[in-house]
């Protein structure tokens, strides 16, 4: 696991993006059903006040996804550990090192992934927010994603394979192009549905095909074909 980042300046937050504050969400998520305490940890420090606009700086550490612009949120910070956890469960030799994810929004599913694992390959269609999330990734030190302006359906195939891919946004059906960039063991976790309630999918690759498991319901914006 990356080393942890240690608070300071804009980090710490005031007021409603307190430590206290950010504890009291944790407990919240463990109360919940996150059972992964690193994620918790790691989430615990993460300044979700600084991946969204200062005006809605005040409501980061509720349970709730808000907009970020271009018809696009940052996600429940529920939803955010429980992808993470899931991702993470996979059985592979080594571990889980290196991460692919799909629609790199605000950067702070990102930024968690990035203090977990080796390396993350992020994607995302619309180019002002890859530029915004490559600042905020400069800015607090996240040095170890790497970010590519292209319509997420492909993934990133050259930078692949990968032991673990994350998709931030609500798919129809699973694009068999990101199954392919999977090592066996490796797990895809995706929202599937077409309307405003999907279903978390974890597709597992195994020497013979891939394993199915549901999860919660959950509410995406659409992952669209094409770039912005």
């Amino acid at each position: 696991m990356a080393a942890g980042h240690q608070l300071v300046g804009p980090r710490s937050g005031i007021g409603m993006t307190s430590q206290r504050t950010r504890d009291r969400l944790i407990e919240r998520l463990r109360k919940e059903g996150i059972r992964n305490e690193t994620v918790l940890s790691v989430m615990r420090t993460t300044p979700r006040h600084l991946f969204m606009d200062e005006a809605m700086a005040s409501r980061a550490y509720e349970d709730i996804a808000l907009p970020i612009g271009y018809s696009q949120t940052i996600s429940q910070p529920f939803v955010v550990a429980r992808m993470t956890e899931l991702l993470l469960a996979a059985d592979i030799d080594g571990g889980v090192k290196k991460l692919l994810e799909v629609g790199t929004g605000s950067g702070y599913q990102a930024a968690i992934l990035s203090q977990l694992v080796g390396e993350v390959f992020s994607v995302d269609r619309i180019e002002p927010l890859i530029n915004q999330a490559r600042q905020r990734f400069f800015d607090l030190k996240y040095n170890n994603i790497r970010l590519k302006h292209a319509d997420g359906n492909w993934g990133w195939p050259e930078k692949g394979p990968y032991d673990g891919i994350m998709v931030t946004a609500a798919a129809p059906h699973v694009p068999q192009s990101l199954l392919d960039q999977l090592v066996i063991g490796a797990r895809l976790v995706i929202p599937v549905g077409e309307s405003d309630l999907q279903q978390l999918m974890v597709l597992t690759r195994t020497q013979e095909g891939f394993d199915t498991d549901l999860h919660e319901y959950v509410s995406f914006v659409p992952l669209l074909a094409g770039t912005h």
